[in-house]
């Protein structure tokens, strides 16, 4: 199929994606309102085969050092996929799923697939990458941009993590916990429980952001928008605790997004 864009709607809920532009949901409105930021850096985009940033771009997979392109200098952040042109296997009035074959600069095959589904009060989204070669490591996780102010009301952030990964002053974990501290953030948090983050903007909207994995960024620091990033691990995972995709197991990964009027 084409990789045209898409639009799903249920209820007054409705939902583009941009297959593409790196497989990314460009607006999400309810009741005619948007809650992500417009534009083509921003609305929510998938990270995969990586979250974050990888120190200096290098990543270590048994004796062999790989390097990614410095995208961030120093360093290469949130993968590959949201460069890419992703694929629409299947389309139904509420449901889209993608799918993206990984290609250089990643040095290995494998496919991601992306299935995103529209409720009338809610938005699940799910990944999974895949290889029939080579295993490798990998990181999943999605990159939503929140609008900050909804029809004047600035949005609140409400979550309690379990710890923070102390940020070093290149901006990647030190390999310490701490103590979650008070924003700005653009830190990682750990929710061995699964994330659970919940934007309120007051008299407006309550967004839900719940899911299995148990890291989330949050990234409060610019006056546009606001990100609540649910991930299989903290930034330079794959070198501090890399997940292996083989033949026999695929990386899952899930998010739910569910909202109600205030």
């Amino acid at each position: 199929m084409s990789n045209e864009p898409i639009t799903l709607t249920a209820g007054d809920a409705e939902v583009t994606v941009l297959p593409g532009d790196g497989g990314r949901i460009g607006g999400l409105r309810v009741g005619g309102t948007e809650l992500l930021r417009q534009g083509e850096r921003y609305g929510c985009f998938p990270m995969a085969p990586w979250c974050g940033r990888i120190r200096e771009g290098r990543f270590q997979d048994g004796a062999v050092v790989h390097r990614m392109p410095l995208n961030a200098p120093p360093h290469a952040i949130h993968g590959t996929a949201r460069d890419g042109a992703w694929r629409t296997a299947r389309v139904t009035a509420d449901e889209a799923v993608l799918t993206h074959d990984l290609t250089d600069p990643w040095p290995y095959t494998g496919r991601v697939t992306q299935v995103i589904a529209l409720a009338r009060d809610s938005l699940t989204l799910t990944m999974s990458v895949e290889t029939y070669e080579s295993s490798f490591p990998a990181q999943l996780g999605w990159h939503p941009w929140f609008r900050r102010g909804l029809d004047g009301a600035d949005v609140r952030l409400s979550f309690d993590p379990a710890w923070q990964e102390e940020r070093g002053a290149d901006h990647l974990p030190t390999g310490r916990r701490v103590e979650p501290r008070p924003g700005p953030w653009d830190d990682c948090f750990g929710m061995p429980d699964g994330v659970d983050v919940t934007l309120t903007w007051p008299g407006r909207l309550e967004l839900r952001v719940t899911g299995p994995e148990r890291w989330v960024v949050v990234y409060d620091e610019q006056e546009e928008a606001v990100c609540v990033e649910p991930q299989t691990g903290p930034p330079n995972g794959l070198n501090t605790l890399p997940r292996l995709v083989t033949p026999l197991e695929p990386l899952e990964a899930a998010t739910t997004w569910s909202w109600r009027r205030l």
